[in-house]
């Protein structure tokens, strides 16, 4: 194995010349610099990661906690968008990520704290979990430097979709479309489905339209079984909504189905309302008004706020990143199909 002595020797140079170069020290000019990295390369020199560590104190490794009740991994376009944004900022700075396994068992009985420090992680990502379970908060409370997306810490960096905005956008344009009917499924009870529902209400009651209880239903995140039993419930209500309004795309295909089963124009007699964007995102044409969530934004605001917490230990901030709406007939447009 290629030592840095062996290049120093090759060279002519003090191994302190030459371990100078490998770490793109600023004194040390650019020539010298590219010849020795260039006989690194040709005498086939690997630095020693555990040499590294000890040196820099850094293992240039990240942890990513991600879990969610779907259970679709990274199928979940959501989670997916930002894991890859945030992956390409880090990887600028040299560092790899590693998922963290969420079992206890998969940890060989270690808390995620115990887990993280065995790891040596200079940092983690934490998103789609459930934050208030007690390793969670055990882990938030540690020096551990870590970011989480959806939810804030006390003294950690976090990065929000705006999703009281995002609510608003979709409300005002039902109100704005003449609807005064207007019914919403919503995911399951979290920080984020209570910030969504408080908005629809709030904006709805500014419209002056009261919205009835049996208009308002729990149901779960990207699921269309679920949906398509309360769309069915709403549907056999004395008075039909003219719009209804889902937890995401995927559970608005759920009322899709429902609609067109009973042959019910959608758009013309009931309007979809989804959110995520996910349907315009993979290409898919449909009469689903959307808010398009900017999730690239988010990863790669995520991987700057660790990346500088880990820097700088007191570091912490709240970002949150906006919305935008899509109408159906632009993302007709946008996907070059013409509907029936």
């Amino acid at each position: 194995m290629v030592s840095i002595k062996d290049i120093a020797a090759a060279l002519n140079v003090s191994t302190a010349t030459v371990s100078k170069a490998l770490n793109d020290a600023k004194d040390i000019s650019e020539k010298r610099k590219e010849q020795i990295i260039n006989k690194a390369k040709e005498m086939g020199y690997t630095p020693n990661p555990i040499a590294r560590a000890l040196k820099t104190n850094k293992t240039y490794n990240l942890g990513v906690l991600f879990s969610d009740n779907a259970d679709q991994g990274l199928a979940h376009d959501f989670f997916a968008s930002i894991l890859d944004s945030f992956k390409k900022r880090v990887e600028k700075d040299g560092y790899d990520i590693t998922f963290i396994n969420t079992s206890k068992e998969g940890r060989h009985g270690k808390s995620l704290l115990e887990h993280c420090r065995h790891r040596g992680f200079d940092g983690v990502l934490i998103a789609c979990t459930d934050y208030e379970v007690d390793e969670m908060i055990e882990l938030s409370k540690s020096s551990v430097p870590l970011v989480t997306i959806d939810y804030a810490y006390e003294g950690k960096p976090s990065v929000f979709s705006d999703n009281d905005d995002g609510m608003r956008q979709l409300v005002r344009y039902a109100v704005n479309a003449g609807y005064k009917k207007i019914a919403f499924i919503h995911g399951e009870m979290s920080p984020v489905t209570k910030e969504r529902v408080e908005a629809f209400l709030d904006e709805t009651a500014k419209a002056g339209i009261t919205v009835p209880a049996s208009y308002i239903k729990e149901g779960k995140y990207r699921d269309t079984i679920s949906t398509e039993k309360l769309t069915e419930e709403i549907l056999k209500l004395p008075e039909k909504p003219e719009c209804i309004m889902y937890p995401d795309d995927y559970s608005a295909l759920g009322g899709v189905n429902v609609l067109m089963h009973r042959r019910i124009n959608i758009y013309d007699d009931i309007e979809v309302i989804g959110y995520d964007g996910i349907l315009y995102k993979r290409g898919l044409p449909a009469r689903i008004t959307s808010l398009i969530q900017n999730t690239a934004q988010m990863g790669l605001t995520a991987a700057e706020l660790l990346l500088r917490s880990i820097k700088e230990p007191d570091f912490s901030d709240k970002v949150v990143v906006k919305g935008k709406l899509i109408e159906h007939k632009n993302i007709e447009l946008m996907m070059g199909a013409k509907l029936p």
